[in-house]
């Protein structure tokens, strides 16, 4: 009977592991890599947003980018909402 126990936290602490390595570790390394991008947003630098709008950061705020997509067309973003920089 013990050893059947055994077998079961066995399986259950690998299922865990898998879990952790699979999911919830490379999220972990998206989100440090996307914190590290928007902190260090700079005015002048091309983005992209995750709605796929292009243009040049032309102000920062605390949370928010504007963003220049045109002549005289600036818009506000949320700086989560920037998905990469383009160099």
């Amino acid at each position: 009977m013990s050893n059947s126990i055994l077998w079961t936290v066995v399986y259950v602490v690998a299922i865990v592991g898998i879990i952790y390595f699979l999911i919830i570790r490379p999220q972990r390394k998206r989100q440090q890599s996307h914190d590290t991008l928007v902190q260090s947003l700079n005015l002048g630098v091309e983005v992209v947003t995750i709605g796929g709008i292009h243009g040049e950061v032309s102000r920062i705020k605390d949370d928010t980018v504007w963003i220049k997509v045109s002549n005289n067309v600036e818009i506000e973003v949320e700086k989560s909402a920037i998905n990469k920089t383009i160099s």
